[in-house]
């Protein structure tokens, strides 16, 4: 399912009235036709009274005109409080504007901060607005008595459907500028944007529901759109069912690199994942001293004792013993708990240069390329690597507040450079491949914010690519899939407390429930979110 930003949403609709024929003014009257029967059920239909409209001069305040004359045909008291003078209007607004005032619609104007005072009165008696001030096109800061009015709206506790999006949201990155509507619902055009299901923005969109205007379904490809949400009926062309006659030979062989002193559950948890989502054999390499510790602790996977170093963790001396037991293996995940001593990175760096096979590199592993991300351009084979938004910082050379400004600008810029898949993880986990798509994942919970998990979402990961899937497709499958087993805990147990290993326990319920196409299931009632074609 495509995702927009301004900038290709704007192309969108230039190529629409161009291309097609289809006049902006149609698409105006489509939009606000579709965001007011949307409004009635979302907003209206639970809280009754007075309705204020605050807009502003351009395209998304004409969008709350037309709302406004729908309204008032359907005997709702309807206000219209302009934040410009009514000249300064021009278009196809002013073309909605006029309307107003012949069917007679309170029009108010509010040209500046001391005639905002003035009507404040008058705005505290609306029992819902509806916001329709800024539209996808902002990127800097709200300033002037836009802010305030902004704010003002905010104070008042009412319900608030916002127009296209958010006034204040940036439709690109989900990040507020300076202020936000914080929105019970929105109505947007065409297509969701990325700022909708970023976070966040996220949070501040409320209920959403896209409205179809009229724009052909063909013309996002034509624009070259490069974000998608994921999808259960997407991840579902991804698998096939297993034959009847499978055997563990077939369903794929995972070597495992993990574990060091004080860590070995990360290595525990990332083999038995792997198994969970249907890899068929698992070989977990150890530190030699740990080996009798791992054997205990996954009885169904394999293990092997490497040299170790004097710091505990792994040897770069283990190369030529790991080289020899690829045979067979159909990836190499590494990195859970495998520490960050000096022979340790020296290994990895080998293994980079050197393996046959598909690596997944998280946590310390991680760690270990930032010290020198160049060695990624020397890989042999394809690469997933799946960062928190610390360890992104780290290996990108930037601060953790930065990457969280733009998620996806940096996922992306990284996965581009490198060649590499970046799995960003966080509220919304990125999957950036190298071609510069971007897919935003839908499932998870706050309750996911607990040791362990990341652990889990890399033998997930490899599990799937041992199954036959590319790395692209087992990072998109394998986050929703993780995702998805944390929304069954926390309605199974609780949204919070439930562990890593609760997770890895419930993945075959949730990978049944991806391969049948299932929506996420009821337990995301309390989500925001509510995301719908009309």
């Amino acid at each position: 399912m495509f995702l927009v930003t301004a900038n290709e949403m704007q192309r969108m609709d230039q190529s629409t009235i161009e291309s097609f024929g289809i006049p902006g003014r149609v698409l105006m009257e489509n939009a606000g036709r579709g965001a007011t029967a949307f409004f009635l059920e979302a907003i209206y239909g639970l809280h009754n009274g007075p309705v204020g409209i605050m807009a502003g001069r351009g395209n998304n305040g004409g969008d709350g005109f037309v709302m406004a004359r729908y309204l008032h045909q359907k005997g709702i008291a309807v206000t219209v409080f302009l934040l410009a003078p009514k000249q300064h209007i021009t278009g196809d607004a002013a073309a909605n504007l006029n309307l107003l005032d012949a069917v007679g619609v309170p029009v108010i104007e509010i040209t500046d901060e001391d005639a905002f005072v003035q009507q404040q009165m008058a705005m505290r008696h609306q029992h819902i607005w509806i916001d329709a001030i800024l539209g996808t096109g902002l990127k800097s800061d709200v300033r002037g008595f836009f802010r305030t009015a902004i704010d003002f709206i905010n104070q008042q506790n009412r319900p608030v459907f916002a127009v296209d999006i958010p006034s204040g949201l940036n439709a690109d990155t989900g990040q507020v500028c300076g202020t936000c509507i914080q929105a019970t619902a929105t109505a947007t055009f065409g297509f969701a944007k990325v700022g909708h299901l970023s976070y966040p923005g996220r949070t501040l969109t409320g209920r959403l529901k896209v409205i179809e205007i009229g724009i052909p379904p063909h013309v996002a490809t034509d624009v070259g759109c490069r974000q998608h949400l994921i999808t259960p009926g997407t991840l579902k062309r991804q698998f096939a069912r297993r034959s009847a006659t499978a055997h563990k030979g077939q369903t794929g062989h995972l070597m495992v690199l993990a574990g060091s002193p004080g860590k070995t559950g990360a290595a525990a948890m990332a083999a038995m994942s792997a198994m969970r989502v249907g890899a068929g054999l698992v070989t977990l390499g150890v530190p030699f001293s740990l080996n009798p510790v791992l054997e205990t602790m996954v009885t169904e996977a394999m293990t092997v004792p490497l040299a170790e170093s004097d710091q505990g963790g792994l040897d770069e001396s283990a190369i030529e013993t790991l080289l020899s037991h690829f045979e067979g293996k159909r990836c190499l995940a590494v990195g859970p708990g495998i520490g960050t001593a000096p022979s340790t990175g020296r290994l990895l760096s080998r293994l980079i240069q050197a393996s046959p096979v598909p690596l997944v590199i998280d946590a310390d592993g991680l760690n270990l390329i930032a010290e020198d991300s160049d060695i990624l351009s020397k890989r042999q084979s394809p690469i997933v690597l799946t960062p928190h938004p610390g360890e992104m910082a780290r290996l990108s050379g930037q601060s953790t507040a930065d990457i969280q400004s733009d998620r996806i600008g940096h996922a992306r810029s990284f996965a581009k450079q490198y060649g590499v898949v970046v799995v960003l993880k966080g509220a919304g986990t990125i999957i950036a491949q190298p071609d510069g798509m971007v897919f935003i994942n839908p499932t998870g919970n706050p309750g996911m914010a607990a040791g362990g998990m990341g652990d889990v979402l890399t033998g997930i990961i490899a599990g799937l690519v041992c199954q036959g899937l590319s790395i692209e497709d087992a990072a998109q499958s394998g986050v929703y899939l993780h995702g998805l087993a944390a929304d069954r805990m926390a309605r199974i147990k609780a949204p919070v407390g439930y562990l890593a290993t609760d997770v890895m326990d419930t993945l075959p319920e949730a990978l049944e429930q991806m391969l049948n196409g299932e929506d996420h299931g009821p337990w995301l009632d309390t989500d925001p979110l509510f995301y719908s074609m009309d």
